[in-house]
């Protein structure tokens, strides 16, 4: 039998699931708990079927035929519904059927009735010897479960002692001979021995599954452990391979046009705009990495206030101006009064790098950067008439230095900037939303919900653990 699945490691987990594995444990023996009564029965009927009263043994092996019926019934619903369930369904099937051991238990203590003081000194010896075995087998089979343990001792024990006082005490009107009082002081011993060992064995297997349950969890949490390590250092190599082979073309070009200038000093005016581009790549590159390093880092700093819309989206529209009319572009801003409660400084690297991945990938047309107020809040814009991006791709921009096949501009992209505005947006808790089709141009959708300082901080530290999840 398969165990369940180890839940989450918590207190209520562990006793959930211990509990859960008792039960199993428990039913596991019980269809040799019913081979071993039946020995017992044919045992029994066979030394007493010369002394014992018929209607009395016949009353007996009803009950007892009874009891065996109900296990059956029993054992035969949880092979088929409950074996292979969880440990809510094995407590519940549990609970419902609790009672089936105190009633074996009742049946088998209604032995004493047939045999004491009724039976010859040898067929009683024969018989308590056989009901001394049963309760000796029971706590073994029986002692997963406490509670189910201790009732079945008790009514069994309870049940022999009332038949021996009524034939005491009633019948025999304390006349009867004195190994009698022996007896009920043996049988009482034998009750409290057979409880001790019990709770012991019982003890024993709670902590052996209190031990499996703590072995599987810390098993597994080591293994995420190493996971995310290994990981770790995959995203580290990827990290580096991807920021050198970046690196490389703008530096190799520095280096080309410092050697063209040293040795042809008179190209001077051509060759310095083409040294002030590949730096200001290099530059680029190395703000990204920051921007990457800090937000993995969790060091990430928020200062939450409240942010003039319009005045930030125009300071952005005189650094990113000059860049659009380099190219040909036009560029044109609508705004209108608005303030929003954000991080003013990640909202405008927010915004930066979504105006930057809109210049580099727009040959032609224009970009416009636009705010306007909505029902849930104010709401930046940004269109442009360029590539656009194919619907499979609309979700796997955002993911670290990755580059749309095809696209013209992105051997001069790191793969980086909508990979930062995601992990940004989502600490700030601004949803944006994209569309674009293909050839026609994009449109981002920056929807300026009130940033919680408390919250933006967990989702900040929250980030940083989903990096290193396996």
């Amino acid at each position: 039998m398969k165990s369940e699945q180890l839940p989450a490691p918590s207190p209520s987990a562990e006793s959930q699931w211990v509990e859960g594995e008792l039960v199993r444990s428990l039913m596991r023996t019980q269809r040799h708990s019913q081979w071993v009564g039946f020995l017992l029965v044919a045992i029994i009927v066979g030394v007493l079927w010369d002394n014992a009263p018929p209607a009395l043994l016949a009353l007996w092996l009803a009950l007892l035929f009874a009891a065996a019926g109900w296990r059956q019934t029993l054992l035969h619903r949880y092979e088929h519904h409950v074996q292979h369930q969880g440990t809510d369904e094995h407590l519940a099937f549990f609970r419902r059927h609790r009672l089936l051991w105190p009633f074996s238990a009742l049946a088998w203590g209604l032995t004493t009735m047939l045999y004491f003081d009724r039976a010859s000194l040898a067929d009683q010896f024969v018989c308590w010897l056989a009901m001394a075995g049963l309760a000796m087998f029971s706590i073994n089979s029986l002692s997963s479960q406490r509670a189910t343990m201790r009732a079945y001792l008790d009514t069994f024990a309870a049940t022999a002692l009332a038949v021996i006082a009524w034939r005491m005490v009633v019948e025999l009107r304390l006349q009867g001979p004195s190994y009698h009082w022996w007896l009920v002081a043996l049988l009482l011993t034998l009750w409290q021995v057979l409880r001790h060992a019990g709770e012991r064995l019982h003890a024993t297997h709670r902590r052996n599954y209190e031990l499996q349950f703590r072995n599987t969890q810390l098993i597994e949490s080591l293994t995420r452990q190493t996971q995310a390590a290994l990981d770790a250092v995959e995203i580290k190599n990827r990290f580096l391979a991807s920021a050198a082979h970046d690196i490389r073309q703008p530096v190799h070009a520095l280096g080309l046009y410092a050697d063209w200038l040293g040795s042809e000093p008179e190209l001077v005016h051509e060759l310095a705009p083409k040294i002030v581009e590949s730096t200001k790549a290099v530059n680029r590159l190395f703000d990204s990495l920051f921007d990457l390093a800090r937000l993995d880092s969790g060091k990430i700093r928020l200062n939450v206030d409240e942010v003039d819309v319009s005045r930030l989206l125009q300071e952005l529209e005189l650094q990113y101006r000059p860049l659009c009319e380099a190219k040909g572009l036009e560029f044109r801003l609508r705004t209108g009064p608005g303030t929003a409660v954000s991080d003013p400084i990640l909202l405008q690297r927010i915004v930066g790098n979504l105006i930057s991945n809109a210049v580099r990938y727009t040959q032609r047309g224009g970009i416009l950067l636009a705010s306007r107020p909505t029902r849930q809040g104010l709401r930046i814009e940004l269109w442009d008439t360029g590539a656009g991006i194919a619907p499979m791709h609309q979700r796997e921009i955002f993911r670290e230095f990755y580059k749309v096949p095809t696209h013209g501009g992105t051997e001069e992209g790191f793969g980086l900037g909508l990979y930062i505005v995601g992990r940004l947006t989502h600490i700030l808790g601004h949803p944006l939303t994209l569309s674009s089709r293909v050839g026609r141009g994009t449109v981002f959708r920056l929807l300026l919900l009130p940033t919680d300082p408390r919250g933006a901080a967990e989702r900040a530290v929250a980030s940083v653990a989903q990096m290193v999840r396996p």
